[in-house]
């Protein structure tokens, strides 16, 4: 007998079935319409512009889980499963609806490969549920919450699983095929039963699962499984490169179209606060709850019935001021499995704030003002900006008459803090050494504007900018480097169409070394670890050039911390957060320094101001003055170049 199967088998009112899931489908395609109703109300537009590129992006991470593999094995592989599991059986279940109205063709060699396929695929589907299930409530992994929803949702799905193996292993046990055992779960599970009793429970079952099927996709847009939908169009979407710069403009802080469709996006699955340094220091800010709490508010803000996901309803959607406990530290990206950049919707909340004048903390008005005032967020004065110079004997750019190849960039934090002050010497001493033409800006050397723009003052940022702009034209300066990482991205990426080269230090001490200008010999051997600076490594992934500095440098070991690279921790200093009065449990500087401490290093090396003056607060409160210390590079450089002289 050629192997075959009847579609509805034993069922008699078929246009019942028909009815609900034309019923289903609209709910579904009602819901889906809704969110793309929030997402050009609030981003007044829907469009997006096509990219092979983006598209092949987007096939690679929603079909291949390339990005949800990446950091957690387990958790990729868990949601691969899902993914082909469901995917699998509702094209088994197309092709099944072809087969039965337009032409037949799941017959003999052809039927039997689609039933291993459907077991296969319901294996996995299976398999990946019940991997949820532990993960979240037996091996209860930190990141995964527990709410209603989160416990609804798989036991939906392992139900709608289980009923539909157990369909299929009656129809077995009724009907005995002799191709039943390609069908070997089923079979299995309908081996208990005997024909005539399958016969009769089989109708019953059969509406109990279609039921459990079709209010899965009617209810699909109403959850936070609209992320099947949502997470293919966000990563596309994100695909697109963006302008760091946000206009100054009425509206500049609004949420744009990406974060309307990330915010719905998002699963809630926890990487960002794994990650999250804030969160990690016991701080009352999480990724995860200002994303939702944001598409909570757009719903609320644009949709006539509010938020229509039902299970999370009554859930607040207020954010207070702790937005501001973000150290725009760019984690959180380099985890999302839709590419969700939190730290830029942080910054668009706080332009608002800004702008409206409300939940901006004291003492970042006070720096502000100062920045506008003062051209620096430290000190009531510019005069004291060159004040570190003093007997050094290095030329002003700004004086009459005196030109050099390359310009400075000093920066707030390194022209005025003692802690940074030491990298700015260190580094024109190394200069000097090299022979390098080059000069300072001295006290007219204005703020960047860093700061303006991390915290949302867009306004003075501008400013900032224009004044920078305004004088690097003035005295003809094309070539800056800097020492801070803030000072190099702000330049390198957030000032359009820039006439002149920026880079950070590192950059350049790299291409001495290269060029045979600085020469290191054998020193005292040391062991010493590198901390990544977010806004050089992960903002502008220069991880290798400040290592290969270091390497160059004969007696040194340099060894890892557990996060590095990519992964590094963020030293709390960031985001405006220096100029702030916030802490958690434990200082994010303090987390870190113990990290570099359990590497056995005698020496922490960091390339950022901040940095250096966070972890050299954590060294003291630590109490590791005797076997620790913290060094910026440019102060380990001017070390074994003394060494030699």
């Amino acid at each position: 007998m050629t192997p075959y199967r009847i579609m509805f088998w034993q069922i008699e009112d078929v246009r019942i079935f028909y009815l609900l899931a034309g019923l289903a489908t609209g709910l579904f395609l009602a819901g889906v319409a809704a969110h793309i109703w929030v997402w050009k109300k609030n981003a007044g537009s829907l469009e997006v512009p096509f990219s092979r590129d983006a598209l092949k992006r987007t096939i690679l991470d929603s079909f291949l889980g390339r990005r949800v593999l990446q950091g957690d094995i387990a958790a990729g592989l868990m949601h691969i499963f899902l993914f082909w599991g469901f995917l699998s059986l509702f094209i088994g279940t197309a092709l099944l609806f072809i087969h039965d109205y337009l032409f037949s063709f799941l017959t003999g060699t052809v039927y039997l490969v689609y039933s291993l396929a459907l077991e296969v695929g319901g294996l996995m589907f299976l398999a990946g549920i019940l991997w949820a299930i532990i993960r979240r409530y037996i091996q209860r992994v930190p990141r995964l919450e527990r709410r209603l929803e989160d416990a609804l949702v798989p036991a939906w799905l392992l139900l709608a699983a289980l009923s539909g193996f157990m369909l299929e292993g009656l129809r077995l046990a009724s009907k005995h095929p002799q191709w039943g055992a390609w069908s070997f779960v089923g079979g299995w599970m309908g081996a208990p039963f005997s024909a005539a009793t399958a016969e009769v429970l089989y109708p019953y079952l059969w509406w109990g699962h279609a039921l459990l099927s079709l209010s899965f996709i009617a209810v699909l847009p109403f959850t936070k499984l609209f992320h099947i939908v949502g997470a293919p169009a966000g990563i596309y979407y994100q695909a697109f490169p963006k302008s760091t710069t946000l206009d100054v403009e009425e509206g500049a802080g609004e949420f744009d179209l990406s974060d309307s469709i990330f915010f719905d996006a998002c699963m809630r699955c926890g990487r960002c606060v794994e990650v999250c340094p804030s969160t990690g220091a016991g701080e009352p800010f999480a990724p995860r709850d200002f994303v939702q709490a944001m598409r909570r508010g757009l719903w609320h803000e644009h949709f006539p019935l509010g938020d229509i996901r039902f299970l999370s309803r009554g859930e607040k959607s207020e954010v207070d001021d702790r937005f501001w406990y973000c150290t725009t530290c760019r984690a959180c990206l380099e985890v999302c499995p839709v590419y969700g950049a939190t730290f830029e919707a942080v910054i668009k909340k706080r332009v608002l704030a800004v702008e409206e004048g409300t939940q901006v903390p004291v003492l970042m008005n006070q720096t502000l003002e100062k920045v506008f005032k003062y051209d620096n967020p430290w000190e009531s004065s510019k005069k004291k900006r060159g004040a570190w110079a003093e007997g050094l004997d290095l030329p002003d750019l700004t004086k009459k008459s005196t030109k050099a190849d390359l310009c400075y960039f000093v920066g707030c934090t390194t022209s005025f803090d003692d802690t940074a002050q030491g990298i700015a010497m260190s580094f024109s001493k190394i200069l000097q050494s090299a022979g390098v033409d080059f000069g300072i800006l001295g006290k007219k050397e204005p703020c960047c504007g860093d700061i303006a723009r991390r915290v949302g003052e867009l306004g003075l940022f501008v400013e900032q900018m224009e004044k920078c702009l305004d004088l690097f034209d003035k005295y003809g300066i094309t070539d800056v480097v800097t020492s801070s990482p803030h000072c190099f991205h702000t330049f390198q990426n957030e000032y359009p169409e820039a006439s002149f080269r920026a880079r950070h230090y590192t950059l350049f001490l790299r291409e001495l070394i290269t060029d045979g200008r600085l020469r290191f010999k054998e020193g005292e051997g040391a062991t010493v670890t590198y901390h990544d600076p977010c806004y050089l490594g992960r903002y502008n992934r220069i991880f290798d050039e400040p290592r290969e500095i270091i390497r160059s440098i004969p007696g040194l070991n340099l060894v890892e911390m557990t996060h590095h690279g990519a992964d590094s921790l963020c030293c709390g200093g960031g985001g405006g957060r220096m100029w702030q009065d916030l802490d958690g449990e434990v200082k994010m500087s303090e987390v870190r320094i113990r990290e570099a401490e359990a590497t056995g290093a005698h020496i922490l090396v960091t390339a950022c101001p901040l940095c250096r003056i966070m972890l050299e607060d954590a060294r003291k409160v630590a109490g590791l003055n005797e076997t620790l210390r913290v060094m910026d590079l440019n102060e380990l450089v001017l070390q074994a170049l003394e060494e030699v002289r």
